[in-house]
C-alpha cells in the first residue's frame, strides 16, 4: 500500500533532520496510529506522505492514488450558508465526477448520518461534523483514509463513536486508515499497529509493545511482556487520562455558559 524508507526531512533542506532514516512499510488492511510528543514531526511526516512536502533524501512509494484526506479541522462546520449534510456531500460527489447518485446515501448509511442528511452544516454537534468529514472521504470508495487527530474538539462519548466507526471501516469495509494521534487510549485499543515517533526516529510496534514502552520508559527499545499488565494499565491510566480532560472541557463550557448569563442579566 505504503512505503516509506530511508527518509529525512528538514525545513532547511539540510541537518539536522527532523524526521531521521525513518522507515515504514504499510500492508493493506493495516490500521496504523502514529504517535509522539508534541512536535515530534508526526504532523510533517503526515504531509510528506500526502505529498504536501518533499524528503530531503530517502523515498515514499504508493501503491494507489485512491487517498482521502481527513484534516484535524473541518472547513465547513461553521460555515456561514445555508447548507445541508446532502448537498455539501452531493458537491463532493459531483467535483469527483462519480455519476451514480446512491453514492452520498451509501456514505450517510456507512457514518450512521442519514437521519442528519437534511440539517443544516452549521447546526452540527462536534462529532456529527466528524462523521460528515469521513463520509465526504468516503465518497469513491478509498483505498486509504489519512486522519490529522480525528478525536479533537470532541466529547468523549462522540469519540467512542467515531473510534468505532474507523474500526468497522478497517475491519468490515478493509479500507486502510492511517491516523496522526494523540488519543492515546484510543491509538491502543483501535490500532492493528503503533508508528512512534521520538527524538527524530520512528519504530513501529504493536499496541501492547507500546503500552509496554509507556509503562517501562523505554524509548525506542520495544519490550515484549507477555504476561505483564502494561497493556492493561496503561489503558487504564489512559482512560483516567481521557475522563480529566473531558470533565475539564465541561467545566470550561460551564463557567462560559454563566458568562454569558450574567452577560445578558446586565444587558
Amino acid at each position: 500500500m505504503l512505503s516509506i524508507e530511508h527518509l529525512y526531512f528538514s525545513y532547511q533542506g539540510q541537518p539536522p533532520y527532523v524526521l531521521n532514516d525513518l522507515n515504514l512499510h504499510i500492508h493493506s488492511g493495516d490500521y496504523i496510529s502514529i504517535v509522539g510528543d508534541n512536535g515530534c514531526g508526526k504532523s510533517t511526516l503526515l504531509r510528506l506522505i500526502l505529498g504536501f512536502l518533499t524528503p530531503v533524501k530517502g523515498s515514499i512509494k504508493r501503491n494507489t492514488n485512491n487517498i482521502r484526506y481527513v484534516s484535524q479541522k473541518n472547513d465547513f462546520s461553521h460555515a456561514g450558508f445555508p447548507i445541508t449534510v446532502k448537498e455539501i456531500l452531493d458537491s463532493y460527489r459531483k467535483l469527483l465526477k462519480i455519476k451514480d447518485k446512491n453514492e452520498v446515501s451509501r456514505v450517510l448509511e456507512l457514518t450512521n448520518m442519514t437521519e442528519f442528511k437534511d440539517r443544516l452544516i452549521s447546526k452540527l454537534s462536534g462529532g456529527q461534523a466528524q462523521r460528515v468529514s469521513i463520509a465526504r472521504a468516503l465518497i469513491g470508495s478509498p483505498d486509504l483514509i489519512i486522519l490529522d487527530e480525528p478525536s479533537t474538539g470532541i466529547d468523549r462519548k462522540s469519540q467512542e463513536g467515531i473510534y468505532a466507526l474507523l474500526r468497522d471501516l478497517n475491519q468490515k469495509h478493509h479500507i486502510t486508515i492511517i491516523s496522526v494521534e494523540h488519543n492515546l487510549e484510543m491509538a491502543i485499543a483501535n490500532s492493528t499497529n503503533i508508528y512512534h515517533i521520538s527524538n527524530g526516529h520512528g519504530h513501529l510496534c504493536s499496541p501492547k509493545q507500546y503500552a509496554c514502552e509507556i509503562m517501562h520508559n523505554t524509548g525506542r527499545n520495544p519490550v515484549d511482556h507477555e504476561n505483564c499488565s502494561c497493556f492493561t494499565d496503561v489503558t487504564t491510566q489512559a482512560q483516567a487520562q481521557a475522563q480529566a480532560q473531558a470533565q475539564a472541557q465541561a467545566q470550561a463550557q460551564a463557567q462560559a455558559d454563566d458568562t454569558t448569563t450574567e452577560e445578558v442579566r446586565h444587558v
